[in-house]
């Protein structure tokens, strides 16, 4: 499941995004949805900044999801996790530049003009989040992988390097509290590269995402963190 960017690349225009697909051999392996090709829809949000998500058509067809979520840094948000991918990532073009604004246009050629202050960002990202979550009735797994610890987001053309030792993957049905967990085994490392990444997350306010999609009913900050061998 993907949907087309709000920035101009390879994978905006969807014949474009269909060859990146195929190109990566991610074709080959699975039944790819690009889930805005044909189309996107509004799903309730309700928010202070959103009342509307805008996410590719094809999310209706599903009835449970698996949000799987390469967890790194990330140059506007400061993190991206399972949150992000929950927003940005269901998105279609329109609404990835909807969220990316806070609400103020849907035009992707008016996105860059229009970026509101930094809060307000990772608050509407937080509202398409829940908008997604209460759209699906909760029928959602969420995994967190902690792995190629990089300050940049895999959709950066030329990323740094990871900064820190990979630490594993995390799941829950609490998109909150994994994310949430996460943050907090970076900033309890012991790694040497967790300056630098916290340097990024902190630049961006990225945290602030978490108490507010707690407050607005997405999840608990609190959790039991239980270990798998």
């Amino acid at each position: 499941m993907e949907c087309n960017t709000a920035y101009a690349g390879k994978r905006m225009a969807t014949e474009d995004h269909l060859k990146v697909i195929h190109d990566h051999g991610f074709d080959a392996i699975a039944t790819v949805d690009l889930m805005d090709k044909d189309g996107e829809m509004e799903i309730p949000a309700n928010g202070k900044h959103l009342d509307v998500d805008i996410v590719g058509k094809n999310l209706s067809n599903y009835d449970f999801m698996i949000n799987l979520a390469h967890f790194k840094g990330h140059a506007m948000g400061g993190f991206g996790g399972v949150l992000k991918n929950q927003s940005i990532g269901v998105a279609s073009t329109n609404g990835k530049t909807y969220i990316h604004t806070a609400g103020k246009t849907r035009n992707p050629g008016e996105l860059w003009d229009n970026l509101p202050e930094q809060d307000a960002f990772l608050e509407s990202m937080a509202e398409a989040a829940k908008a997604v979550r209460d759209y699906m009735k909760s029928n959602i797994l969420y995994i967190d992988v902690m792995n190629n610890l990089s300050v940049d987001c895999d959709c950066d053309s030329n990323p740094e390097d990871p900064c820190m030792k990979d630490i594993g993957i995390l799941a829950s049905v609490d998109p909150v509290a994994v994310d949430q967990a996460c943050i907090d085994m970076i900033w309890n490392s012991t790694d040497p590269g967790r300056d630098h990444f916290i340097e990024r997350v902190e630049r961006q306010n990225g945290r602030h995402i978490l108490p507010y999609a707690e407050e607005i009913g997405l999840g608990s900050r609190e959790y039991e963190l239980v270990e798998i061998g």
